[in-house]
């Protein structure tokens, strides 16, 4: 969709922003967002928005350019929102996100880490073993479109491949663009989740309404060709299961942690890391930095299916893990099963967004913490342990911290480092996410 032009003006760009966009000044000192443009260029901006203190805008032209940007590999970038950094080197992305981590902990909680790790890196393509592709069917673009929403938009790109899919995955998006448009109910398959382990490819399909006994049979005969397994999801999550089989007889999504000899089954709407590479390296520096030891007992705060709690359990003298949902918790305890772990972990579901400092001195003393949580942080834990501190308790020797939203990181180190007695020992970003603005990282908290 074209977008409209308010003027152009040529720009030399200071910084990028947090969608890795380009920062630049007018004379006026009116800051200027534009998307396509490195630090260092000179650009011509087409403006699109204007605003009092601020303008948005695209790079259309250049005088001069930085020594950082490369060709984009995928065809669809600039257009895609899947991606916002392939213009960009590798190894720029990561010094850009070690920037932000640093910048957010120093800005929002005055909080630098005394030693900066170095950044983990993995698979810049073909990474991508989870995705939600959203489903669209527009008959002026000739018929169903499958892919990821254009940049800063509800559309649907037009895409035809994609390079951080792995790529038998991308091979598929146009078959699954012809699939779609010859079910019975195109327009009510509003997207399709894909799910890739150790095992099947498995795709789940939103179905707004009921398939037919022809639909069916097409989803059947691509799985066959494709090697796909097909779900169905009428309602929410918990409602996916196999379209020919129970879900429990279905062959097994896994991933592994070899290093721990774990391995993970998984349903296809679980959360789990989608860069399983990434995850590996991700666990292994997190249990390294904790410094487990065999007497120590550990909490694991929002354990998920137990991606720390099991490779903790191999190592501690004791796992006490807890995650929000009573459904996910039990799946915890069966991959405890599954791995022979369950005499060495105990899971809990708990609202860990309503910790206070009761329940935590309920639960009895910790060496260490494992804390991984959703991008909304983990404020209410951090707040029960200092007032848990201030009456007694006796703190974890040390906490790993796993973050997705480098601000909730910063906010929440605020609090361990100003009110909790805590420094920041070190702190550094995971790559999971290459040639998106999203920032991994992780950081170590020990006892003043």
């Amino acid at each position: 969709m074209k977008k409209a032009v308010v003027s152009e003006e040529w720009l030399r760009v200071e910084s990028l922003d947090l969608e890795a966009r380009g920062v630049a000044h007018r004379t006026d000192g009116k800051v200027v967002f534009v998307s396509g443009a490195l630090p260092g260029e000179e650009v011509r901006a087409a403006i699109g928005r204007s605003k009092s203190k601020w303008e948005q805008g695209d790079a259309v032209a250049w005088r001069r350019t930085a020594s950082t940007r490369v060709v984009p590999r995928c065809p669809h970038f600039g257009v895609c929102g899947g991606c916002s950094m392939q213009h960009i080197d590798p190894a720029a992305q990561l010094a850009f996100k070690q920037r932000i981590l640093e910048d957010n902990l120093w800005h929002l909680a005055q909080v630098r880490p005394q030693m900066v790790l170095r950044p983990l890196a993995g698979p810049d393509w073909g990474y991508r073993h989870r995705a939600r592709l959203t489903v669209r069917l527009v008959p002026k673009k000739g018929g169903v479109l499958v892919g990821f929403h254009e940049r800063g938009s509800s559309y649907v790109a037009d895409m035809r491949s994609c390079a951080i899919l792995p790529p038998r995955v991308s091979a598929l998006l146009v078959p699954l663009r012809i699939l779609i448009g010859a079910l019975s109910c195109p327009d009510r398959l509003p997207q399709i989740e894909l799910a890739l382990g150790d095992g099947p490819l498995v795709l789940v399909l939103r179905n707004l309404q009921p398939l037919d006994d022809d639909d069916l049979d097409l989803l059947r005969a691509f799985g066959d060709v494709h090697d796909v397994q097909w779900w169905l999801q009428p309602g929410g999550p918990d409602t996916a299961a196999p379209i020919d089989a129970p879900a429990a007889e279905a062959p097994r999504l896994t991933y592994v942690l070899p290093e721990f000899n774990v391995t993970m089954p998984f349903k296809p709407t679980d959360f789990t890391q989608v860069n399983h590479r990434m995850n590996q390296a991700l666990v292994s520096r997190a249990l390294r930095l904790l410094d487990v030891q065999p007497d120590d007992r550990v909490a694991d705060w929002f354990c998920g299916l137990g991606n720390f709690t099991l490779p903790l359990a191999r190592l501690a003298g004791s796992v006490f893990a807890v995650e929000g949902s009573a459904a996910l918790v039990q799946r915890a305890r069966d991959n405890a099963v599954h791995n022979g772990l369950a005499a060495r972990a105990v899971f809990e579901a708990r609202n860990l967004f309503e910790m206070d400092a009761a329940s935590l001195q309920a639960l009895g003393a910790f060496d260490k913490w494992l804390v991984d949580p959703p991008r909304e942080g983990a404020l209410a834990l951090c707040k029960a342990l200092a007032d848990a501190c201030a009456a007694g308790l006796p703190r974890p020797r040390r906490i790993v911290y796993v973050s997705c939203n480098p601000a909730t990181l910063a906010r929440d180190a605020g609090l361990l480092v100003h009110q909790t007695g805590y420094r920041l020992r070190a702190a550094g970003v995971v790559n999971m996410f290459p040639h998106t603005s999203h920032v991994e990282s992780i950081g170590v908290f020990d006892i003043e």
